[in-house]
């Protein structure tokens, strides 16, 4: 499947296409983690300051694993994937096998030194801009992990090659074939809307030892939250000084649950923006809220995390009173009730050992002026 026969883009290569005047991370062997997440004591490999932006790459860990071959060049070649179609910097990624086994399968793009970031500072991580640099991708169930995993018809290890194409008014979307047993180009297909977005964005965990970038937690990690497109922020508790950013776990779609175990994975370039807001200001006005939680497209988007989803939930409705009453002026009695009857709690992911549940807040409901406190004031400006 080459960029001509499909109709869709070529592959966008380490280097290429560059926007002037802001500085760049390529996805390259030195510049990436595989299958751990950043520690304290990690070396950063690029910097960025409050206010500023940075262009990073990312790379899909779908068709450079081990049990896939470890060959991106041929697993893509089945599909009628050119060699220069297949990305360079996931190449030389998979040929320098720094992944251990039973590490996670991905690969993520940093650490990143935050100037001026402290344990206790909340770090916004704004997405500004995504481009898929790739058009094609995989979705995939193995490791025992999907929803469906004890079901015999549908549980095992298979997957599906996804290729990118031109939908109606010009917008790009997914198309896979109806029979898994297809042979590739034959055959009726169905088509999805592309809706691309980090799955991991993070900040690095204050322990001895590297993680394993699987389950996401208070660091953020592999949250996997579909909203996380262009123009949404995620706040992420900074665990260690200059906070280490990374991102990794591209998507190109996810469906909320992901219950298969993947989305479409598939990599992208991202330019994000950072800022900080302080510890002082976070723990007075803040106190009571835990974890990573978002803002964007007129919404507040708190979290949960626990390996039991019932408790994810649990933690997520906590922490959207707590994030109302500090945005709203709404009391948390009154809160609580809010939420009853006015938002969404949403299953982010139920396949990565940690279940995350996100809320869907309508900023838009509330009465806003005269809201309380600059770290308040900040977060509903990027809700908005």
């Amino acid at each position: 499947m080459t960029a001509t026969m499909t109709g869709a883009f070529p592959v966008l290569q380490r280097g290429e296409r560059l926007p002037t005047g802001i500085d760049y991370l390529p996805a390259d062997p030195e510049h990436v983690l595989w299958g751990r997440l950043p520690c304290a004591g990690d070396r950063p490999v690029a910097s960025v300051a409050p206010g500023e932006r940075i262009v990073v790459d990312t790379v899909s860990h779908e068709g450079i694993l081990d049990d896939q071959g470890s060959d991106p060049v041929a697993f893509f070649g089945r599909y009628g994937v050119a060699g220069d179609q297949v990305l360079q910097d996931a190449v030389e990624i998979t040929a320098r096998g720094r992944r251990v086994a039973g590490d996670g399968p991905h690969v993520v793009t940093g650490p990143i030194a935050v100037a001026g970031a402290r344990p206790g500072d909340l770090l916004a991580v704004r997405t500004e801009r995504l481009e898929m640099r790739a058009p094609y991708g995989v979705i995939s169930t193995r490791h025992g992990r999907g929803v469906l995993a004890a079901d015999p018809e549908l549980g095992g290890a298979y997957h599906t090659f996804c290729s990118v194409t031109a939908g109606p008014g010009g917008r790009w979307q997914g198309s896979l074939p109806t029979r898994h047993d297809a042979e590739p180009g034959d055959g009726p297909r169905v088509s999805f809307p592309l809706a691309p977005f980090l799955g991991i964005v993070g900040v690095a965990t204050d322990t001895p030892g590297r993680v394993n970038s699987v389950p996401p937690g208070p660091h953020g990690g592999n949250v996997d939250i579909r909203l996380l497109t262009p123009g949404a922020t995620l706040f992420l508790p900074v665990q260690v000084p200059e906070a280490l950013l990374y991102v990794g776990d591209p998507h190109y779609a996810q469906g909320n649950g992901e219950v298969a175990l993947t989305a479409f994975e598939a990599p992208l370039r991202a330019e994000l923006s950072v800022d900080l807001l302080p510890r002082e200001l976070v723990a007075e006005e803040l106190g009571g809220v835990r974890g990573p939680f978002a803002a964007g497209h007129g919404l507040l988007v708190p979290t949960g995390l626990d390996a039991d989803l019932n408790e994810a939930l649990r933690r997520c409705v906590r922490n959207a009173v707590g994030l109302l009453s500090a945005v709203s002026g709404l009391d948390e009695r009154q809160g609580y009730l809010y939420l009853s009857a006015a938002a969404d709690f949403q299953i982010s992911q139920a396949v990565d050992e940690v279940a995350g549940v996100h809320g869907e807040l309508r900023v838009a409901d509330f009465a806003l002026d005269g809201v309380p406190g600059p770290v308040a004031r900040r977060i509903l400006e990027r809700a908005r």
